[in-house]
């Protein structure tokens, strides 16, 4: 067992590269399939939960998802890019999952994606983008040891 700790010891600073390309590719999917499903339909599947301000909130929540998403892929402006889709996240958590629970019987998933999503997202917050991105290259970030 020591010798396995050891090994995944020498990589554990890839930790944030795998937390970025999974959540950055789901939010830059799901904003993505936003699109292609029309900013109307998505300003009214907003309305019909009472988010706040569909109109507004609609397009916005896709372009984070979308821009964030790229961001962390890229791990450029992680941290930033963490917190804004974290927002976005705890908005769906608070005004659409919270009649769900977290696993949900009816058509509509429950909150347990989006619960380990915010938590990847706040590892990263945490984290920062590790030393594979485009942060660490310009020196934006210092490396992990």
């Amino acid at each position: 067992m020591t010798r396995f700790n050891t090994a995944l010891s020498r990589i554990s600073s890839l930790a944030p590269l795998v937390l970025r390309l999974a959540i950055g590719g789901l939010m830059t999917y799901h904003g993505f399939d936003k699109l292609r499903g029309g900013i109307d339909g998505v300003e009214t599947m907003f309305t019909m939960m009472d988010i706040p301000a569909p109109a507004l909130t609609a397009p916005l929540v896709t372009a984070l998802e979308i821009i964030g998403g790229i961001a962390l892929l890229a791990g450029i402006g992680t941290r930033l890019a963490a917190a804004s889709l974290a927002g976005v996240l705890t908005g769906a958590l608070l005004f659409v999952k919270t009649d769900l629970g977290i696993i949900s019987s009816g058509p509509m998933p429950g909150a347990e994606l989006d619960i380990a999503l915010l938590a990847g997202l706040v590892a990263l917050l945490l984290l920062g983008p590790g030393n594979v991105s485009a942060d660490r290259a310009v020196g934006l970030e210092p490396a992990l040891t």
